[in-house]
C-alpha cells in the first residue's frame, strides 16, 4: 500500500478581514476608537479625527472622507510591510506582558494585533501615510559599569514618508466578489501597494489648528485616510461620535491626562457643540450633584477605602460598621480578612437627585437639558487613563445596578442615571483584570472581576444607605417645615369656610372635603399603628425563638422517651415519671410565659392605660434576651434610685420600646470584644429611665438621624424602624426619648438614651 504525502498551508481567506474587523469590532465607534488607542500606544500627544466633505447635514458624499491624524512616533517602511500587514503580531503582546513602558512612560492599550483591521469597518479606501520619529543611538553606562547601546526617539522626524494603500472598492462587503464576479479569494490575493516618499508632503512641521490654538505639529506621525465609507451618517450620529470619542478619555479634569488629547472636527472646524457640552457637562457636575466624591482610593492589601466627600476626607475599611453591615458584604466578603484580587484603583463619582420637582425646588434642581446630560453619562471604567467600553454607556450595567433595584426594593439602591463617575485600573496594578477579545469589556471570569464590581458595589451601597439617605431625610424635614409654613391642611380649609360662609355650594364642598380628609387620616394613622405594632411583634417573635424552639425540643424528647418507655412495656418508677412529667411541665410554662409577654403586643390583646411599674416591664424583656446576654458575655445590671418608676401607659407600648433598645445594644456589643455591659438606670422621683451600653456609641454624623424612619447605623441588617417606633410610641403620652446630652447621664462609653416620664401619674 502506497501512502503519499505532502506538506499544507494555511491559507485564510480574505473574507477574514471582514471577520475581523469587521464583525468583531461592534460598530464604528468601537472602530475609531481602535485606531485612537494605536495613537496612544504611539506615544501620540494628540489626535485629530476630521469628517471631510459632508454635506451640512452630514449625509455622505462620493467625495467624504474621514482622517484621523496624530502626531505618534509614526512607522517606516519595516513596520508597516511586517506589522502593521500582519494580523495578531505578537510585538505589542510582548511588550505588555513584559511590562515595556513607551517613551511617555505609557504602557499599551493594544495586545492582539487585530485592532488595525477596524479600519475596515468604515470604509473600503485606505490610505495611511507615515513618518517615522528618528531615532538615534546612544551608550548607557550600568552599575556594573558594563557600556550598553540603546535607542532613543529625538524630536525630528525621518527623511521619508511611507505611504500604504488598500482599494478595495472593487469587493463586496464579504470579500466574495470582485467586481460582481464571485471568485475565491484569499488574503495573498489582496493587493497593497507601498509608496516610499524621499520628500515628505504630508507630515511635515507647519502650523495647524487644534481647538482655539495654532500649534506647530512635529514633522512625524501617522495620517490615515478613509474614504468610499461603508456606513449613513447625520448629525445626531456625528454628536454620538464625538461625545463617545470624548468618553474615551476621563470627562472629569485631571493633571495626568493632560499629554493626550482627541479633537473631533468637520473639515477644518472644531464641531460646534464639543467645548459647550463639556462645559456645559462640567458645569453640571460642580453645581448641580448633591454629592462629589473625588479623590476615591481602594487599597487592595488593606481593604482600605478612602476618598473626599464634598471636600471632607472619609476613611473606611472592611471592618468598619458602615460596611460589614451591608449584605453584599456578609454575602460576598463573609469577614474582614478577605484577600481580593482585583488590585488598587481609583474612582471618583457625581451623585444626583432627580426627583426634585418645582414644587420643592432647591439648587440641586435639573432642568431638562441638564437632565439629558446628565442621563448620558454613567460610570466609566478607564484602563490606563484609555476607557474600557461599552462601560459607561447608558443600556450598560456592568456595576448591576439596574440588577439589583429590579430585584431588590429600588429604594436600596443609586440608580445607574443619578451617578456619573470614573473608575481608574492600570495594567500594572490590576494585571487580572484583563480585557475581551473583541475589546467589550473585561473578561468574566476568575475572581478579580467579581472582586472589583463588588467592592465597587459596596462603595456605592455605603452612599446610599448613609451619606444619601441622610440627605433624603434633611430634605424631607425642609419639605415638611415649608408645608407648615403654608399653613395646615384643616386651619387652610377652616379659613376658607369663613371667607366662603354665605356661598352655600362652596360651602358643602368644603364641609365633604373636610370629611373626606379626616377619615383618610384617621385610615392612615390606623396603618401607621398597626404597623408599629407588628414590627415590634416580629422582632420580639424573633429574639424569644430560639429559647421557645430549645424549651418545646426538650419536652417533645422526654416526652418520645417517656412513650416508647411505655409502648415497650416497661415498668416505670413513680417517683421518676412524676420528675420528668414535671420536667416537660417546666418546659411548657416557659413557653407559655413567653408567649404571653409577647401577646402583649398583638393589637387585639392591646390593654387599657393603667399605671406601670417600669421595672417589672424590664424584667420580662430580659427574660428574652437572657440567652443571648450569656452567650456573648454581657453584662446586665439594673440600678433604681429613690421610689420605684411608675409610669401609665400601657405594657406594650413599653415592651416595645424596651425590646428595640435591647436589641440594638445586643446587635452593637457583638461587635466589641472587651467589656460588654448593659446598665438600666431608673429614678423614679425624677420620672426618668437611663439605657447605657458600653458598645461603639453611635457616630456624630448620624446622631442627628437615629430616631428617624428607615435610617440605620447597622447598614443593610438593620431596619431603621426600632428607635422610630420608640419614639413614636412615647410621643402618644407625652413621653420623651433621646440621646444624653449631659455627662451625668452617660453611665457607659457606648450609647446612652434618656427616657422621660414627665406626666403625672393619676
Amino acid at each position: 500500500m502506497i501512502c503519499l504525502s505532502k506538506n499544507l498551508k494555511i491559507r485564510p481567506y480574505a473574507r477574514l478581514i471582514t471577520m475581523l474587523g469587521d464583525q468583531l469590532i461592534k460598530n464604528e465607534i468601537i472602530a475609531l476608537v481602535e485606531l485612537i488607542k494605536n495613537s496612544y500606544d504611539a506615544d501620540a500627544s494628540w489626535v485629530k479625527v476630521s469628517f471631510v466633505d459632508f454635506n451640512e447635514d452630514f449625509s455622505v458624499k462620493p467625495t467624504s472622507k474621514i482622517v484621523i491624524e496624530d502626531d505618534g512616533c509614526g512607522m517606516d517602511e519595516k513596520i508597516l510591510e511586517k506589522h502593521w500587514l500582519n494580523p495578531a503580531t505578537p510585538d505589542k503582546l510582548k511588550r505588555k506582558s513584559e511590562r515595556t513602558l513607551t517613551d511617555k512612560k505609557r504602557i499599551m492599550q493594544g495586545e492582539k494585533g487585530i485592532g488595525r483591521f477596524a479600519i475596515f469597518k468604515l470604509g473600503k479606501n485606505i490610505k495611511i501615510i507615515s513618518r517615522r520619529q528618528k531615532q538615534i543611538e546612544e551608550e548607557v553606562q550600568l552599575d556594573n559599569g558594563v557600556l550598553s547601546i540603546k535607542s532613543k526617539f529625538i524630536d525630528e522626524g525621518e527623511n521619508v514618508e511611507n505611504i500604504l494603500s488598500y482599494n478595495f472598492s472593487n469587493y463586496d462587503d464579504n470579500f466574495l466578489f470582485e467586481s460582481g464576479k464571485e471568485k475565491e479569494l484569499f488574503l495573498d490575493d489582496l493587493d497593497v501597494a507601498l509608496e516610499v516618499e524621499q520628500e515628505p508632503k504630508v507630515i511635515i512641521a507647519e502650523k495647524i489648528l487644534l481647538g482655539t490654538s495654532e500649534i506647530v505639529r512635529k514633522p512625524y506621525g501617522t495620517r490615515i485616510e478613509i474614504s468610499d465609507l461603508k456606513s449613513n451618517w447625520s448629525v445626531a450620529k456625528i454628536e454620538k461620535v464625538q461625545r463617545e470619542i470624548g468618553k474615551m478619555q476621563p470627562i472629569f479634569a485631571r493633571d495626568d491626562f493632560s499629554d493626550f488629547h482627541v479633537w473631533i472636527y468637520q473639515d477644518e472646524k472644531v464641531h460646534i457643540s464639543q467645548e459647550r457640552y463639556k462645559e456645559k457637562l462640567t458645569t453640571c457636575l460642580e453645581n448641580k450633584s448633591v454629592f462629589k466624591v473625588k479623590d476615591g482610593k481602594f487599597d487592595s492589601k488593606t481593604n482600605k477605602i478612602k476618598f473626599e466627600l464634598n471636600g471632607k476626607k472619609i476613611e473606611l475599611s472592611f471592618d468598619d460598621q458602615d460596611i460589614n453591615g451591608l449584605k453584599l458584604f456578609q454575602k460576598y466578603f463573609k469577614d474582614s480578612s478577605y484577600i481580593t484580587e482585583c488590585g488598587d484603583f481609583n474612582f471618583e463619582f457625581y451623585i444626583f437627585d432627580l426627583k426634585i420637582s418645582s414644587e420643592n425646588p432647591s439648587k440641586y434642581m435639573l432642568d431638562k437639558d441638564e437632565k439629558d446630560i446628565i442621563k448620558e453619562h454613567r460610570i466609566y471604567l478607564y484602563r490606563d487613563n484609555i476607557r474600557v467600553m461599552p462601560y459607561g454607556d447608558p443600556d450598560d450595567d456592568w456595576l448591576r445596578i439596574d440588577m439589583a433595584r429590579g430585584t431588590v426594593s429600588a429604594a436600596e439602591f443609586l440608580s445607574n442615571d443619578q451617578v456619573v463617575g470614573c473608575v481608574y485600573i492600570t495594567q500594572d496594578g490590576n494585571p487580572k483584570l484583563k480585557d475581551k477579545t473583541n475589546r467589550e469589556g473585561l473578561i468574566e471570569e476568575g475572581k478579580a472581576l467579581e472582586d472589583f464590581i463588588n467592592v465597587l458595589q459596596l462603595i456605592l451601597k455605603y452612599l446610599r444607605k448613609k451619606v444619601y439617605a441622610q440627605y433624603l431625610i434633611d430634605k424631607k424635614r425642609k419639605a415638611d417645615i415649608d408645608h407648615a409654613k403654608k399653613g395646615r391642611p384643616l386651619e387652610i380649609i377652616e379659613k376658607a369656610k369663613k371667607q366662603y360662609q354665605n356661598d352655600e355650594k362652596t360651602l358643602k364642598f368644603l364641609n365633604n372635603f373636610e370629611t373626606s380628609y379626616r377619615q383618610e387620616q384617621k385610615v392612615l394613622f390606623d396603618r401607621i399603628d398597626k404597623t408599629e405594632s407588628l414590627a415590634a411583634v416580629g422582632l420580639s417573635i424573633e429574639t424569644a425563638s430560639h429559647d421557645i424552639m430549645l424549651f418545646i425540643k426538650k419536652t417533645l424528647e422526654n416526652q418520645d422517651a417517656l412513650i416508647k418507655e411505655l409502648m415497650l412495656g416497661n415498668e416505670v418508677n413513680q417517683n421518676e415519671l412524676i420528675t420528668r412529667l414535671t420536667l416537660i411541665r417546666g418546659n411548657l410554662s416557659m413557653v407559655e410565659t413567653q408567649m404571653k409577654d409577647i401577646q402583649l403586643l398583638f393589637p387585639s390583646t392591646k390593654s387599657k392605660t393603667k399605671n406601670i411599674n417600669v421595672r417589672d416591664i424590664i424584667d420580662k424583656v430580659y427574660g428574652l434576651y437572657k440567652r443571648p446576654f450569656a452567650e456573648n458575655k454581657i453584662k446586665y445590671n439594673v440600678c433604681s434610685t429613690n421610689k420605684p418608676l411608675i409610669v401609665k401607659t400601657t405594657d406594650a407600648v413599653l415592651l416595645q420600646v424596651l425590646i428595640n433598645l435591647f436589641d440594638n445594644a445586643l446587635y452593637w456589643l457583638k461587635t466589641v470584644s472587651k467589656e460588654r455591659e448593659i446598665l438600666i438606670s431608673i429614678d423614679g422621683n425624677q420620672q426618668k429611665l437611663i439605657f447605657s451600653d458600653s458598645g461603639p456609641g453611635i457616630k456624630e454624623e448620624d446622631i442627628p438621624y437615629v430616631f428617624e424612619a428607615f435610617y440605620s447605623g447597622k447598614g443593610e441588617e438593620g431596619r431603621g424602624l426600632g428607635l422610630y417606633i420608640a419614639r413614636q410610641l412615647l410621643d402618644k403620652y407625652d413621653y420623651t426619648i433621646n440621646l444624653a446630652e449631659f455627662s451625668k447621664d452617660k453611665k457607659l462609653k457606648g450609647a446612652n438614651f434618656v427616657m422621660e416620664f414627665i406626666k403625672e401619674v393619676q
